[in-house]
């Protein structure tokens, strides 16, 4: 088990979800979580079904639409106003206690495997083969990937303690942990006395009838909600009702100095991250192509993977992890300070994060859910046509919008413009406590303002309408 020996945090919020009537009692509830977990369980296999039987257009199916314009738009929103839903909902862990039961579950994730690198290669190798598959154009790779979810959670959960599926490997998670960084709600304490006095700490080992965290957190110790999966065992298991599911600044997390750990592993997941935000935009402009075209002529690459591969190198590698080393070198010497790069590296890192979010969000709830949300409606009366249940009359292949087009780039550019002020003005509150000046703090401004100007041209540009019939 993790640590309970460390100082505790400091003591936390005034408003507890949890505490709230009904909606908090259907969270402590000990089936609560159990409802989502059904509920996205049947649209999972809603699109595994359609996706193999279905027809293979997209648009016409549901794994093509639920999977790539709903999940993506509706997790966005998600984050934006409450948190994690999506994980505490998760159906890929539903099968954990039968995974147990039939292997041992007792063993340790490797230690070399216990950090965030695992997490970055998957997220890397992820939206490359998304693109060179053209995963969200084939609703039959869509419900193997499905499909392989459910299997490689069943997998490592039988093999190991820990939830490492959930906590190292799985890129959803990843992508939900980092995002979540900026939600408004976070697992805390009403009363460190509490926890301080509490001998079984059952927050974390769990009780007779509910298990403690899957991903092994000390609610006290919790500054982050990077590997937190909002599942709320901790509430139930805790014999004082002292944990909460506590409202919060959006950007506490990434201006507390104490929140952020002075990682390599995370800082540069984060960096990555806020890049592929950026680079995953960029797959569906003409560009792309043109660079496609270009690259396998010049290098006489014939393979598409191969050129895919290289792009993405550059975009969502060696630019997230070669221009911040670079900034956090200069801000170093520029502020005369003597300390590990590792150091100056994480405390200008969190200052992604507002623009970060701001460019998925564009991207997947601005662009993908509000220019294709009602494609379900004809898509779902397709279904059931082909089932022989015609009650919902024909399709109306015309649906998709939820807001006029003319409204969308106004949108989108507000958006983005907010992105990047909160992540300047996240830049002065963490140069504040050791005084850097604006020329450290400069570097680091001038890649979030390259990074907002390029997810703003590329917003601009003819995007492909994935999921639509007018893509």
């Amino acid at each position: 088990m993790a640590s309970v020996g460390k100082k505790l945090s400091r003591p936390v919020p005034r408003y507890d979800l949890l505490r709230v009537p009904l909606v908090g009692r259907l969270l402590r509830w000990r089936w609560g979580r159990l409802v989502g977990q059904l509920l996205l369980l049947a649209v999972a296999l809603l699109a595994v079904y359609d996706g193999f039987t279905g027809p293979q257009l997209a648009p016409l199916n549901l794994a093509g639409v639920l999977v790539w314009v709903h999940y993506r738009g509706l997790v966005m929103f998600a984050l934006l106003f409450l948190g994690n839903l999506f994980c505490m909902s998760c159906p890929f862990t539903l099968p954990r206690t039968l995974a147990r039961r039939f292997g041992q579950g007792k063993r340790r994730w490797p230690r070399k495997l216990r950090n965030k690198w695992t997490a970055v290669a998957v997220l890397f190798v992820y939206f490359w083969l998304y693109e060179w598959f053209d995963l969200w154009a084939s609703p039959w790779l869509t419900a193997w990937l499905i499909v392989g979810y459910f299997v490689a959670a069943f997998v490592l959960e039988a093999l190991f303690a820990e939830s490492p599926f959930c906590k190292y490997v799985c890129p959803l998670g990843t992508f939900n942990f980092v995002s979540s960084t900026v939600s408004p709600l976070q697992i805390s304490v009403h009363s460190q006395d509490v926890c301080r006095t509490c001998v079984g700490k059952e927050c974390i080992n769990g009780s007779k009838a509910v298990s403690g965290c899957g991903t092994e957190l000390f609610v006290p110790q919790i500054k982050s909600n990077i590997d937190c999966v909002f599942c709320l065992d901790c509430a139930r298991a805790c014999p004082h009702d002292n944990v909460a599911l506590a409202w919060r600044n959006p950007l506490v997390e990434v201006t507390r100095r104490d929140a952020w750990p002075r990682r390599w592993d995370l800082n540069l997941l984060v960096l990555i991250f806020a890049f592929i935000g950026v680079g995953n935009a960029f797959g569906m402009v003409p560009p792309i192509y043109q660079l496609q075209t270009w690259l396998a002529d010049a290098l006489r690459i014939e393979n598409e993977g191969l050129v895919l591969l290289l792009i993405f190198a550059v975009l969502h590698l060696l630019l997230p992890v070669g221009l911040p080393l670079a900034a956090a070198w200069l801000s170093r010497r520029l502020a005369q300070r003597d300390e590990p790069l590792r150091h100056t590296l994480a405390r200008y890192t969190p200052s992604f994060m507002p623009l970060s979010f701001a460019i998925w969000f564009v991207h997947y709830a601005g662009f993908h859910f509000l220019t294709g949300a009602l494609t379900i409606v004809p898509v779902t009366q397709n279904f059931l046509l082909d089932l022989g249940i015609g009650w919902f009359g024909q399709p109306n292949w015309a649906l998709g919008a939820v807001l006029p087009a003319a409204w969308l780039d106004p949108l989108e550019l507000g958006i983005l413009l907010l992105g990047v002020a909160l992540s300047l003005y996240v830049v002065g509150e963490r140069a504040r406590p050791l005084r850097d000046g604006l020329p450290a703090q400069l570097p680091w401004m001038l890649i979030l303002i390259a990074l907002a100007a390029a997810a703003m041209i590329i917003m601009y540009l003819p995007m492909e309408m994935r999921g639509t019939m007018f893509g």
